[in-house]
């Protein structure tokens, strides 16, 4: 019997120079190939069984017996699902659930900034300026507030899950997940989007970037927010038009807005987000800590034990949605 062909496909981030011979150890049923440029990739892709990376439509014209591609990434950027691919019979796994605990801590910490008024107190203390809301304001009581996660995956679980325990009412909209998380009091399919954002005090977007996601918080949803709600967004920065957000943020149409993604990144230096009050930024690094590296080799090594083994892989992708 041949034995079958794992291929790592350039470009290779820093952080998988280790993986082919990690992998031969780990795996010697599969033969790890690693191209280095485009054209050992054109060369070891017509043969090879499996592949980790980018894939792009001339490496995929080439292809004769890929069955399983691993991306990179939880979510890559737009163009990753092109229609060949998506039309192609091969599968598709990613890395989700290695970045619910960090990220869900990430969430917690722009709640509880904006629930305690530091967006009025950081700008303050760069200023030196003594100056505290009356005792009255400038907060909101958590165990009397809504939060509405958009997209209750792994992530928007884990932030359910954390908002609860600070006794806030979380409601949750999701287009897979049939039964409510812990720590969700309501689970609503995405079409009841709209009749829910007036009662939430915070509106958290966990969702991947998909054809249906994309542009998806605009001034209209934003208009149905209430003027003294949060705006945060954790998933991707193209689920949301940040030239909306600047204007419903200028026209007082929401209280604030704690940003890790953006729909250009990095977000130009000139960019009005920079200096506008009720906004805290942080360059896409929500799902920074240690260990990352670890978490996405084991899923990599395991899909590739199940696949030299012929067993059902993990994480697999609905590929028409992108997730």
């Amino acid at each position: 019997m041949l034995q079958k062909k794992f291929l790592m496909l350039p470009p290779q981030s820093s952080r998988v120079t280790d993986w082919p011979a990690k992998l031969r150890a780990d795996v010697p049923e599969l033969e790890i190939i690693v191209a280095d440029n485009a054209q050992q990739a054109a060369q070891a892709v017509i043969d090879a069984d499996a592949a980790y990376g980018m894939m792009t439509p001339d490496l995929l014209k080439k292809a004769t017996r890929l069955k399983w591609l691993q991306s990179p990434m939880a979510s890559p950027p737009k163009g990753f699902y092109f229609p060949e691919l998506i039309a192609h019979p091969l599968t598709v796994t990613n890395f989700r659930g290695i970045f619910d605990d960090r990220i869900g801590t990430h969430i917690m910490m722009y709640v509880l900034a904006f629930a305690r008024g530091l967006h009025y107190y950081f700008p303050r203390q760069m200023q030196r300026k003594w100056q505290p809301e009356p005792e009255d304001t400038g907060v909101v009581h958590l165990p009397e507030s809504t939060a509405l996660v958009v997209g209750v995956g792994g992530i928007g679980a884990e932030a359910a899950r954390l908002l609860a325990a600070f006794g806030v009412t979380v409601l949750a909209t999701d287009a897979r997940v049939t039964a409510a998380p812990p720590g969700v009091a309501e689970l609503h399919q995405p079409d009841q989007l709209d009749t829910l954002l007036p009662r939430a005090d915070f509106v958290i977007l966990t969702m991947p970037l998909t054809p249906s996601t994309e542009g998806m918080f605009n001034r209209t949803r934003f208009q149905r927010m209430k003027r003294s709600a949060f705006f945060i967004n954790i998933g991707r920065g193209r689920t949301t038009k940040l030239d909306d957000l600047v204007a419903a943020l200028q026209a007082g149409q929401i209280a604030g807005a704690g940003l890790d993604v953006f729909e250009q990144e990095p977000l130009p230096a000139d960019h009005p987000l920079w200096t506008m009050p009720g906004v805290i930024l942080t360059p896409h690094m929500a799902l920074y800590g240690p260990h990352l590296n670890e978490r996405r080799y084991e899923i990599t090594v395991d899909n590739c034990r199940r696949f030299a083994a012929g067993q059902p892989l993990r994480n697999i992708v609905d590929k028409a949605s992108w997730f």
